[in-house]
C-alpha cells in the first residue's frame, strides 16, 4: 500500500513466548455466517462484489501470563493513584471561595504573591507531570520481563503525589485570577482535561489492560497537549509556538530517517540466508521503530515544560534508546550479510538518524541559554579572563607570554569593536557616553599590553620586560571588569534567578514525596522530623519565589536584586535539613516506589542547592555593598503601604488577609519588636565603628524585621473593632517606620565619618525617638492599655504608705484580721488568674488585670487597717514595710505579664513570671505570718495552701519550662521531694491526730486525706521510676535498693505478725522473681536493650519486698546466727541488684556497647548466685520447711507437666514407645503409689518432729511423686491413642494425687513446729485425709482401668471426688491471685451444659465409654467454671452484693451437677425406667442455676461487652491461650542450662547450646504464627466472613472449631518440644525423641495454617502487615501464613540438625571394642547384622503406626481441612 508521511504504522512485538503446537485436522468442515446484511443469494455465472470485514483489538488477550509480584506492586501503584487522581478531578469541580480581600497596597501585594506562588508551584507540578509521563513512556518500552517496575511505579508516584497538590494550587489561583488572564472556570476545566488524560494514561499502562503501545503514546500525547494548555492558561508558558515547532520537527527528523533506516534493513533481511540472523534483523529494526515512535511521543509530552531539567533529561534519555537501538539495527545487519552495498546504504542511513537525532537534543540543550543576557562580551570577557591567567602563569617563558599577548589583544580588540557598536545604537547619550570612555579606557590598556609584548619579545632575557608585560596584563584585566561590568552582573544575577527557580521546584517534588511517603513510613519519629523540615522549607519557598519574580520585573533594580540573594541565602539552612530527613526517612519507608521517587526528589533538591549556594556567592560578591541603600528603600516601602493601610482604615475597608487572627498578629508584633530593637542596637555599634559590611548586614536585618513589624501592625488594625485602636496602632507603626528611616540614613552618614562626634550624637538621638515609637506600637496591643492602667492604679494606691503615721483602727483585732485574710486570699487567686491569662486571649489579660489592681486596693486598705492595730511603732512599720514590698512584687507581676503576653517566645519569661507570682504569694504569706495570732499551725496551713494555689496552674501547661533543668534533673528532683512529700504527709496526719485538738470529729476526715495522698504520692513514684527506667535513668532504682538495704540494718525490726515459716516462703518467692528477672534481662541484652528498664524497675520492686520480707525472717529465725545470715546475703543480693541495675541503665544510653552487655551478663550471673545463697541461708534456718517449699514447686511442675499430658491425650496423640501393654505398668503403679503413702505418713509426722527429718520425707515425697507421675503416664500411654478417654481418666487420678500432695506438704509447712491444738494442724489433717482418699482413688483407677464393665463408674466416682475438692476450694475465703473478666465466667458455663447433656445422655445410655466421656468431661468443665467464677468475682470493680450472688450461684450451679453425677452413678448401678426419668429434673436444676450464674456475671459487664457464645470469640480465645502456653514454654526455655559433663569434650556442649537456641526460637516463632493466626481470625469477624449469622453459623463453628483444634495442637507440640529439649540437655531423653517433637511442631503448625487459610483474605491488611516475619533470599516478602511457616519450619529444621548432630557426634565419641580372634570377630559382627535388622524392622512397624496414628486423625479434621490437605 501507499506510504504517506502523515500516517504512521505502529509495530509492536509480542511478547507471549511460551505455547505448546497444536495436533488435529485441518479439514474442518466450513461455517457460513449471514454477512452484515443478512441472508445473500448466490448468482450463478458472475462474481460476487469484493467484500472485506476488519477485526480490531488486542490478540492473545486470553493467554496473557499471570502477573509477577512486581507487576502486582505495580497494580497496587496504579490503583492508588487512579483513587488520588479522581479525588482530585473531584476536588477541581468547584471554585474556591475566599475571604473578603481589601483594596489597600499590602492586600494588593498578598494577592499578586499568592498569584505568582501559586503559578510556580503549578509550573513545578506540571513539569514533573510531564517528566514522570516521559519516564513512564521510556521505560515500559521493550520485552515486559526486562521493565523495572519500581521505577515505572515511582515515575506513577509522582505524577498522581503532584496532580494532588497541583488541584489544591489551582482552585487557590483560579479563586485569585482576574479577567486580563483568564476565567477561574477555564483553569479548572485546563486542570481537569489533564487530570483526566492522566486517567487515561493509567489505565493503559496496567499490566492486565492489554492495550497496544499506540494507547500509551496518545495518552502520554494527551498529557502534553493538556500541560500546555494549563501553562497558557495562567500565563506560565515559557516556550514559544515556534520553538516547539521545531522541536517537533526535529523529532519527526529523527523519525523519518529511522523509517528509511528501516527499509534498508528490510532490504538486508531479504537476502539474508541464515534465519536466526534474519530474524534478528527483522527484531532490530522493529525496535528501532518503536524506539522512534516513542522519542516523537516523549517530545510531545515535554515541549510544554523543555525548560525543566528533569523533563530535558527524559527528551535525552529518548534520544539515548533511538540511539542504541540504531546501533544494534546496524550490528545486526553487519553479521546478517556481507553485500558492501547494502552495508553501505545502511551505514548511510544510520548516519542520516544519528544527525537528527544530533540537532533535537543540540536543539534542546541550547534552550538552557535561550534567553540569557549574555551578549556579545561575554566570550570575548572570558577569554580576557582566562589569557590573563596564563600569562601570569608563564613568568620566565617570554615566548609563551608574548604567544599568549598575541591572543589577548585580539580578544580586547573585538570587545573594543562591540562596545563602540552598541555605543552607536544607545538611544540614552549618558549610556553612549558611558560605554565610549569605557572602550577608550580598554583601547589605551590594549595598547599598552601590546607596547609591554613587543619589549619582551624583543628582549626574551630581560625579566623587566617580562614584569611589564604582567603589569600591563593586570591593567587590561581590571580595564575589562571595568567596561563589562553591567554584563557580567547581569549573567550571574540571571543565573541566580535560574538557580533558585530550580530549587524552589526541587523542593516542592521533595514536599510532595514527602507527603506520599508518609502512608508507608514505618519510623514515625523519621516521618516526624521530616514533616517539620518540609515545613521550614515551604515558608521559605514563597519568598525565593518572590525574589525571583522581583529580579526578572526589575532587572536594574538592586533592591530586587538584593532580596533575591537574601531569599536565595535564607533558603540553603532549612533545604540542607530537608535533604538530611528525606535521606534519613527514605530507608524506613516500605513502599518501593514512594521510596525511590523520595530519593530521587532529594537528590535533584540537594544537586539545585549545590548551584544556588554557588550562584548565591557570586552574585553577592557582584552587585557588592548595597545593603544600606536596598534597606532604606524597603522602609520607605512599608511607610507608603501603612499610609495607605491608614486611608483604609478610615473608610472603614480595611481587611485582615486570609490566615490571620488578632491573637497571631499581636504575637508576631511583641516578637518582632525585640527583633527590631536588637537589630538596631547593632545597627548602631557597627556605624560608630565604621564598619561598612556589618553595617549594612545590621541594616538588611532591621529592614527585615520592620517588614514584619508592619505586616503584623497592619494585621492588628484590619482584626481588631476599635477604630480608633486601629487608627492608633498604624500611626504608630508609621512613626517607627519614618524614624527607622532616618536612622538608616544617619548611619550611613556615620560611617562617611566615624569619627565625628555630631554625627555619633544625632544617631544616638535618632534611635532613642526610634525605641520610643516601638514602645508606643506595643502599648497599642489590646490588653496591654489595660495592664498599664492596672500598674498606675496599684503606684497610686501605694501612695497610701508614704505618711509617716496611720490613724488607730476603729474595728476589732478579729475583723480585721478576717477582712485582711480574705483580701489576701482574693489577690494570691488574682495573681494566679493573671498568671493564666497571659496563656489566653488578650482580652483575658485585659479583664485580669484589672481584677488583680482591683483586688489589691482592697488588700492595701485591709493591710494599713491591720496595722492601725499594731500596739507598737516598730510593729507599725514592719507592716508598713509588708505592704510596700507587696506593692512591688504586684507591679513586678504585672510587668511580667505584659512582657510574655507580647512575646510568649522569649527566652525565660514563662520562669520570670512564675517566679513573680510566687514573689506576690510569699510576700503575702509575710504579712499574714506577720499579724496572725491563732492557733498554733493555723497560719502555716495558710501559707501553704496559697502556695499551692499559685504553683498549681503550672500542671495546666506541662509543655511550658518552669526551670533550667534537664529531663534527667527533673525526674530526680520529683523522685526525691516526692519521698520528702510523703514524710512531710504522714507528719501532718501523726500530729494532727496526736495534739490537743478541740476538733475531734476532723480525725477521720484527715486521716483519710492523708491516704489519698500516700496513694498518689506513691502512684507518682511508680510513674517516675517507670519514666526514668526507659531512658536507663536508674538513679532512682538504686537508691530505693540501697534505701531496702539500709532497713535490715535497723536495730528494731516492726513487730513481726507471722513465724519465720511464713516470711521464709515470700522470701523464697520473692528471690526466684528477682533470679527469673535477672535471666530475663540477659536474654533482653543481646536482643532488645530497650525492655531492660522495665525489668530493672521490676526488680527494685522484688528487692523491696525481699527487704522487709528478709528483716522480718531474720527477726524470727533462731538461732540469731542464722538470722544475722539471712541478712547478710540478702544485703549481698541487694549490692548485686545494684551493679545489674546500673549496667541495665548503662546499655541502654548505648544498646550496641558489647563491653557493656558482657558486664551485664556477668552481674545477672552474680545475681542468680546470690539468689542461692539467700535460699541456703533459708534453708539453714528451717531446713524442713525450706525443703516443703522446694518440693511444692517440683509438684506444681508435675502438675503443669500432667495438663501437658492430658492435652495430648485429648488429641490423641499419646502412645507407647514401644508395644508394652498396660499390664506391664500395673505393678510398678501399685508399688509406687504404696511408697508414697508411707512418705505421706512420714510427712505428716514430721511437722511435729525436727527440720531434718522434716526435710528428708519432703524430699522424699517429692521423688516418689515424680516417680509415680512417669510410670502412671507410660500406662496411660500403654493404653493407646484409639482410647483417649481411659487415658484421660487415669491422667486425672494422678493428677488429683499431685495437687492433695500439693495441698499437704504447704499444709505441713504451716503447721511445723506448731503445737497440737494449733488450727494449722487441723488443716494438716484435713489434707492428709484428702491425700489417701485420692490416693485410694487412684489404686482403684488402676485397677479398673482394664475392666470395660466398671472403669466407667469408677472414673464417675473419681469425678465427683474431684468436683466436692474442687467446690471446697471454691468455698474458701482465699482470694485468687488473678481476675478474669466476666465473658470468660459466662463462656465457661457453656462446658457446664455441655456437661449436663452429655451426662444426661450417659445416664440414659449407661454405657462405660459414655460415662467415662462424661466424668472426663465433668471434671473439666467444673473446674474451670469454678476458677472463672471466682476469678470474676473477685474483680475489683465488682460490687460486694454481685460478688456474693455470683459465688452463691457458682456453689448452687457445682451441688446440682454433683447430684446430678450421683443419680447418674445410682442408675449405673441399677438402671431402671423410673430412675432414668428424674435425669431431666436434675438437669433443669443445673440448668436453673447456670442462667442465674449468667445473670449475675453480666452484672459485672461493663461498655465493652463481647458475645462468649460466638464461636469466633472462642477461637480467638484458644488461639491467645495457645500462644500464652508456647510463650510460658519458651521462659521455661530461658531458664535452661545444659548439663554439665566435665569429662567429655566441648563440642558436645555447643550441640546442646544449639539445641537450646532452636527450640527457644521454634517456640517464638510458633507464638508468633498463633497470634498471627489470632489476628487473621479477628479481621475475618471485622470483614464479615465469619459472624453469628444464622445461616453460616454452623459452618463457622466447624471452621472455628478447626482453628481451636489447631491452635491447640500448636501449643501441645510446642510444649512438648520444650519438654524435650529440657530433658535431652539433661541427659534424660534421647536426641530421637527431640527430633521427632520439631517434627511433631512442624506439622501442628502446617494444620494451622490450613485452618487460617479456609477463609483468608491473602491481600488483607492483616496478612500485609505479617509480611515481615520472614524475607527470603532474593528479598521478596512472603505472606501470612507461608512467612510464620517457614519461620516456624526453619527453626525446627535448625533443632532436627542440631539434635542430630549432637547424635551423631555421641555415636563418633562412643568407643567399640574390636574382638581381635576369629571366631569371636565373626559372632560380633553376626550380633551387629542381627540388631541392624532388628532395628530396621522396628523402624518399619513405627512407620506402619505412624501412618494409622494420621488415618484416624484424618476423619476428625473439617471438610475445609482435608480438601486443602487433598
Amino acid at each position: 500500500q501507499t506510504t504517506f508521511p502523515r500516517r504512521s504504522t505502529i509495530l509492536q512485538q509480542q511478547f507471549n513466548r511460551t505455547g505448546k503446537a497444536e495436533h488435529g485436522s485441518v479439514a474442518l468442515p466450513a461455517v457460513m455466517r449471514s454477512g452484515s446484511s443478512g441472508p445473500e443469494t448466490f448468482n450463478v455465472g458472475s462474481m460476487p462484489s469484493p467484500q472485506q470485514q476488519v477485526m480490531v483489538g488486542q490478540m492473545h488477550r486470553g493467554h496473557m501470563p499471570p502477573l509477577t509480584s512486581a507487576q502486582q506492586a505495580l497494580m497496587g501503584t496504579i490503583n492508588t493513584s487512579m483513587h488520588a487522581v479522581q479525588q482530585a478531578q473531584d476536588d477541581l469541580s468547584e471554585l474556591d471561595s475566599l475571604p473578603p480581600l481589601g483594596q489597600d497596597m499590602a492586600s494588593r501585594v498578598w494577592v499578586q504573591n499568592k498569584v505568582d506562588e501559586s503559578k510556580h508551584e503549578i509550573h513545578s507540578q506540571v513539569d514533573a507531570i510531564t517528566a514522570g509521563t516521559a519516564s513512564v513512556v521510556n521505560l515500559t518500552a521493550g520485552d515486559p520481563a526486562d521493565t523495572d517496575y519500581t521505577a515505572v511505579g515511582c515515575a506513577i508516584t509522582t505524577i498522581s503525589s503532584n496532580l494532588t497538590e497541583m488541584s489544591k494550587g489551582v482552585k487557590l489561583l483560579a479563586a485569585l485570577m482576574d479577567d486580563e488572564v483568564g476565567s477561574g472556570e477555564d483553569l479548572l476545566r485546563a486542570a481537569r482535561t489533564l487530570a483526566g488524560a492522566v486517567s487515561d494514561l493509567l489505565k493503559a499502562v496496567q499490566p492486565t489492560s492489554g492495550e497496544p503501545r499506540q494507547t500509551v503514546l496518545t495518552a502520554a500525547g494527551s498529557i502534553g497537549q493538556a500541560s500546555g494548555d494549563l501553562l497558557r492558561q495562567i500565563g506560565e508558558n515559557e516556550t514559544d509556538e515556534r520553538f516547539q515547532d521545531v522541536l517537533m520537527s526535529l523529532a519527526k527528523a529523527v523519525a523519518n530517517a529511522a523509517a528509511m533506516l528501516v527499509l534498508k534493513a528490510k532490504n538486508v533481511a531479504q537476502v539474508a540466508e541464515d534465519t536466526v540472523l534474519q530474524n534478528r534483523v527483522i527484531a532490530a529494526a522493529t525496535q528501532c521503530a518503536l524506539s522512534t515512535s516513542q522519542l516523537v511521543a516523549c517530545a510531545k509530552v515535554v515541549s510544554p515544560t523543555i525548560s525543566s531539567p528533569v523533563c530535558q533529561e527524559q527528551l535525552i534519555e529518548a534520544g539515548k534508546l533511538v540511539d542504541r537501538s540504531v546501533e544494534n539495527c546496524v550490528r545486526a545487519c553487519q553479521a546478517a550479510t556481507t553485500d558492501s552495498e547494502l552495508l553501505k546504504q545502511v551505514s548511510a542511513a544510520a548516519s542520516v538518524v544519528s544527525q537528527a537525532l544530533h540537532d533535537l537534543l543540540q536543539h534542546v540543550r541550547q534552550f538552557a541559554s535561550r534567553g540569557e543576557p549574555i551578549g556579545r562580551y561575554d566570550q570575548a570577557t572570558d577569554t580576557i579572563m582566562c589569557v590573563t591567567e596564563s600569562i601570569f602563569s608563564s613568568m620566565g617563558d617570554a615566548g609563551e607570554m608574548v604567544r599568549q599577548a598575541r591572543v589577548l589583544a585580539q580578544a580586547t580588540s573585538d570587545l573594543v569593536n562591540a562596545m563602540r557598536s552598541d555605543a552607536e545604537a544607545e538611544i540614552d547619550m549618558e549610556n553612549s557616553k558611558k560605554l565610549l570612555a569605557a572602550a577608550k579606557l580598554l583601547a589605551d590598556s590594549t595598547a599598552r599590553m601590546v607596547e609591554a609584548a613587543k619589549g619582551a619579545a624583543a628582549n626574551p632575557e630581560n625579566e623587566d620586560q617580562q614584569q611589564r608585560l604582567r603589569e600591563a596584563a593586570e591593567g587590561l584585566r581590571v580595564a575589562t571588569n571595568a567596561a563589562a561590568q553591567n554584563a557580567i552582573k547581569k549573567k550571574i544575577v540571571n543565573r541566580l534567578e535560574v538557580a533558585a527557580k530550580q530549587a524552589a521546584a526541587a523542593a516542592t517534588q521533595t514536599i510532595a514525596a514527602s507527603q506520599n511517603a508518609a502512608v508507608s513510613n514505618k519510623n514515625p519519629a523519621a516521618q516526624q522530623q521530616l514533616v517539620q523540615s518540609c515545613k521550614a522549607v515551604a515558608d521559605h519557598i514563597p519568598q525565593l519565589v518572590q525574589g525571583v519574580r522581583g529580579s526578572q520585573a526589575q532587572t536594574e533594580d538592586l533592591s530586587a536584586q538584593l532580596a533575591l540573594i537574601i531569599s536565595s541565602q535564607n533558603f540553603l539552612q532549612p533545604g540542607s535539613k530537608m535533604v538530611s530527613s528525606a535521606k534519613a526517612a527514605v530507608p524506613t519507608v516500605s513502599d518501593q516506589a514512594a521510596a525511590m521517587q523520595l530519593s530521587q526528589c532529594a537528590k535533584n533538591l540537594a544537586t539545585s542547592l549545590a548551584e544556588l549556594r554557588t550562584a548565591s556567592q557570586k552574585a553577592h560578591e557582584a552587585c557588592g555593598p548595597m545593603e544600606i541603600d536596598s534597606a532604606l528603600n524597603t522602609v520607605q516601602t512599608l511607610k507608603n503601604e501603612l499610609q495607605d493601610a491608614k486611608m483604609a482604615a478610615v473608610e472603614s475597608q480595611l481587611k485582615p488577609l486570609p490566615g490571620e487572627t488578632l491573637e497571631k498578629c499581636a504575637q508576631d508584633l511583641g516578637s518582632t519588636s525585640k527583633a527590631v530593637g536588637s537589630s538596631m542596637a547593632q545597627l548602631l555599634t557597627c556605624a560608630a565603628q565604621g564598619n561598612e559590611h556589618y553595617t549594612g548586614v545590621a541594616a538588611r536585618e532591621t529592614a527585615q524585621a520592620l517588614k514584619t513589624l508592619a505586616q503584623a501592625a497592619r494585621g492588628v488594625a484590619a482584626s481588631t473593632t476599635d477604630p480608633a485602636a486601629a487608627h492608633a496602632m498604624l500611626d504608630s507603626a508609621r512613626d517607627v517606620m519614618e524614624g527607622s528611616a532616618m536612622l538608616i540614613q544617619e548611619a550611613k552618614q556615620a560611617l562617611i565619618a566615624p569619627g565625628d562626634a555630631e554625627s555619633q550624637q544625632r544617631l544616638a538621638q535618632v534611635a532613642k525617638a526610634v525605641s520610643h515609637s516601638l514602645n508606643n506600637c506595643v502599648n497599642c496591643l489590646p490588653g496591654q492599655k489595660d495592664v498599664d492602667v492596672a500598674l498606675k492604679s496599684i503606684g497610686e494606691s501605694s501612695k497610701k504608705l508614704l505618711v509617716d503615721s496611720l490613724p488607730p483602727s476603729t474595728k476589732p483585732f478579729q475583723e480585721a484580721q478576717s477582712e485582711l485574710n480574705q483580701a489576701a486570699a482574693d489577690l494570691n487567686q488574682s495573681a494566679g488568674e493573671v498568671v493564666h491569662a497571659t496563656r489566653g486571649q488578650s482580652g483575658e489579660l485585659a479583664a485580669a488585670s484589672g481584677k488583680f489592681s482591683d483586688d489589691f486596693d482592697e488588700f492595701l486598705d485591709a493591710g494599713i487597717e491591720m496595722a492601725g492595730q499594731a500596739q507598737t511603732k516598730e510593729d507599725q512599720i514592719q507592716v508598713i514595710g509588708n505592704l510596700k514590698n507587696i506593692s512591688m512584687a504586684s507591679s513586678k507581676l504585672l510587668l511580667a505579664a505584659k512582657s510574655l503576653s507580647v512575646d510568649p517566645g522569649a527566652p525565660n519569661a514563662k520562669n520570670l513570671l512564675a517566679a513573680a507570682a510566687r514573689a506576690v504569694t510569699e510576700s503575702i504569706n509575710q504579712l499574714i505570718t506577720l499579724c496572725t495570732q491563732q492557733a498554733p499551725g493555723q497560719k502555716e496551713c495558710d501559707n501553704a495552701l496559697r502556695e499551692l494555689e499559685t504553683v498549681k496552674g503550672m500542671l495546666d501547661n506541662p509543655n511550658e519550662p518552669v526551670s533550667d533543668l534537664s529531663y534527667f534533673d527533673c525526674i530526680e528532683s520529683v523522685m526525691e521531694n516526692s519521698k520528702v512529700l510523703g514524710e512531710s504527709m504522714a507528719g501532718i496526719s501523726q500530729n494532727a491526730k496526736t495534739g490537743d485538738l478541740p476538733a475531734q470529729h476532723t480525725h477521720d476526715a484527715i486521716t483519710e486525706a492523708a491516704q489519698l495522698m500516700k496513694e498518689a504520692v506513691d502512684d507518682i513514684m511508680v510513674t517516675l521510676n517507670e519514666a526514668a527506667s526507659e531512658v536507663g535513668l536508674v538513679g532512682g532504682m538504686v537508691d530505693a535498693i540501697a534505701e531496702a538495704m539500709s532497713k535490715l540494718d535497723e536495730g528494731t525490726p516492726p513487730e513481726p505478725k507471722g513465724t519465720f515459716v511464713d516470711y521464709q516462703t515470700t522470701v523464697v518467692k520473692y528471690s526466684k522473681a528477682i533470679a527469673v528477672t535477672a535471666q530475663e534481662m540477659m536474654t533482653k541484652s543481646v536482643t532488645n536493650p530497650e525492655e531492660l528498664g522495665g525489668l530493672a524497675s521490676q526488680m527494685t520492686s522484688d528487692y523491696g519486698h525481699l527487704a522487709f520480707q528478709g528483716q522480718m525472717a531474720a527477726a524470727t529465725a533462731e538461732p540469731e546466727e542464722i538470722g544475722f545470715q539471712i541478712r547478710t546475703r540478702v544485703q549481698d543480693l541487694g549490692h548485686g541488684c545494684i551493679f545489674l541495675v546500673q549496667k541495665a541503665g548503662a546499655l541502654q544510653v548505648c544498646p550496641t556497647d558489647s563491653y557493656t552487655k558482657r558486664e551485664l551478663i556477668e552481674c545477672a550471673r552474680a545475681v542468680t548466685e546470690k539468689v542461692s545463697l539467700v535460699l541456703s541461708a533459708l534453708q539453714a534456718g528451717n531446713k524442713g520447711t525450706q525443703a516443703c517449699i522446694t518440693a511444692a514447686t517440683a509438684v506444681s511442675g508435675i502438675i503443669a507437666d500432667l495438663d501437658t499430658t492430658i492435652m495430648f491425650a485429648t488429641a490423641g496423640t499419646l502412645n507407647a514407645e514401644n508395644s508394652e501393654t498396660f499390664a506391664d505398668h500395673r505393678e510398678n503403679i501399685l508399688k509406687t503409689a504404696k511408697a508414697l503413702v508411707e512418705d505421706t505418713k512420714l510427712l505428716v509426722s514430721g511437722a511435729a518432729s525436727t527440720p531434718d527429718k522434716l526435710a528428708q520425707a519432703a524430699q522424699s515425697s517429692a521423688a516418689t511423686i515424680t516417680q509415680l507421675a512417669e510410670v502412671v503416664k507410660l500406662g496411660a500411654a500403654s493404653l493407646g491413642s484409639n482410647d483417649p478417654e481411659t487415658q484421660v481418666v487415669l491422667i486425672n487420678a494422678i493428677k488429683d494425687v499431685a495437687k492433695a500432695l500439693s495441698d499437704l506438704i504447704s499444709a505441713t509447712k504451716g503447721a511445723a513446729s506448731k503445737p497440737a491444738d494449733d488450727p494449722s494442724m487441723y488443716q494438716l489433717k484435713g489434707a492428709a485425709k484428702v491425700m489417701v482418699t485420692n490416693v485410694t482413688s487412684l489404686l482403684k483407677t488402676v485397677k479398673a482401668v482394664e475392666d470395660e464393665a466398671t472403669r466407667g463408674t469408677r472414673a464417675l466416682e473419681a469425678t465427683i471426688e474431684c468436683i466436692k475438692q474442687e467446690l471446697t476450694l471454691f468455698q474458701s475465703k482465699d482470694v485468687p491471685e488473678k481476675t478474669s473478666s466476666p465473658e470468660e465466667s459466662i463462656r465457661m458455663t457453656k462446658g457446664i451444659t455441655m456437661a449436663t447433656t452429655k451426662a444426661v445422655a450417659a445416664g440414659n445410655s449407661c454405657r462405660q465409654e459414655d460415662v467415662i466421656a462424661t466424668a472426663n468431661l465433668s471434671r473439666k468443665a467444673v473446674s474451670d467454671m469454678l476458677t472463672a467464677c471466682k476469678q470474676a468475682s473477685f474483680h475489683p470493680d465488682v460490687s460486694d452484693e454481685v460478688r456474693t450472688r455470683a459465688l452463691r450461684f457458682g456453689t448452687e450451679c457445682t451441688l446440682g451437677y454433683l447430684d446430678l453425677l450421683e443419680h447418674v452413678l445410682v442408675i449405673l448401678q441399677k438402671p431402671t425406667p423410673e430412675l432414668k426419668q428424674q435425669l431431666a429434673a436434675f438437669s433443669k436444676r443445673v440448668a436453673g442455676a447456670v442462667t442465674e450464674l449468667i445473670q449475675a456475671a453480666e452484672a459485672m459487664k461493663g461498655t465493652e461487652w463481647v458475645d462468649p457464645e460466638d464461636p469466633t470469640v472462642i477461637a480467638e480465645t484458644e488461639l491467645l491461650g495457645a500462644a500464652a502456653s508456647i510463650e510460658a514454654a519458651a521462659k521455661k526455655l530461658e531458664q535452661l542450662k545444659p548439663r554439665a559433663k566435665p569429662k567429655q569434650a566441648d563440642e558436645t556442649l555447643d550441640f546442646e547450646e544449639q539445641i537450646l537456641e532452636a527450640a527457644k526460637s521454634i517456640a517464638a516463632a510458633t507464638s508468633a504464627l498463633v497470634k498471627s493466626a489470632s489476628a487473621a481470625q479477628r479481621e475475618l469477624v471485622a470483614q464479615g466472613k465469619v459472624g453469628s449469622i444464622p445461616a453460616n453459623a454452623a459452618d463457622d463453628g466447624q471452621w472455628s472449631q478447626g482453628l481451636i483444634s489447631a491452635a491447640r495442637m500448636v501449643a501441645a507440640a510446642t510444649s512438648s518440644l520444650c519438654e524435650a529439649a529440657n530433658a535431652s540437655v539433661q541427659g534424660h531423653a534421647s536426641e530421637e525423641k527431640l527430633i521427632s517433637s520439631a517434627k511433631q511442631v512442624a506439622a501442628s503448625t502446617a494444620q494451622l495454617l490450613v485452618a487460617c487459610k479456609v477463609k483468608a483474605d491473602q491481600d488483607s491488611e492483616a496478612m500485609r502487615r505479617l509480611q515481615v516475619m520472614v524475607t527470603d533470599a532474593g528479598g521478596k516478602i512472603l505472606l501470612l501464613e507461608r512467612a510464620a511457616g517457614n519461620a516456624v519450619k526453619r527453626a525446627s529444621d535448625n533443632l532436627v540438625r542440631a539434635a542430630q548432630k549432637a547424635a551423631f557426634g555421641k555415636a563418633d565419641d562412643d568407643d567399640v571394642v574390636v574382638k581381635t580372634k576369629f571366631v569371636g570377630g565373626i559372632a560380633q559382627i553376626i550380633a551387629a547384622q542381627e540388631e541392624m535388622l532388628k532395628k530396621e524392622r522396628e523402624l518399619e512397624e513405627a512407620r506402619k503406626k505412624l501412618a494409622q496414628i494420621r488415618q484416624q486423625q484424618y476423619k476428625f479434621l473439617p471438610t475445609e481441612l482435608r480438601e486443602d490437605e487433598g
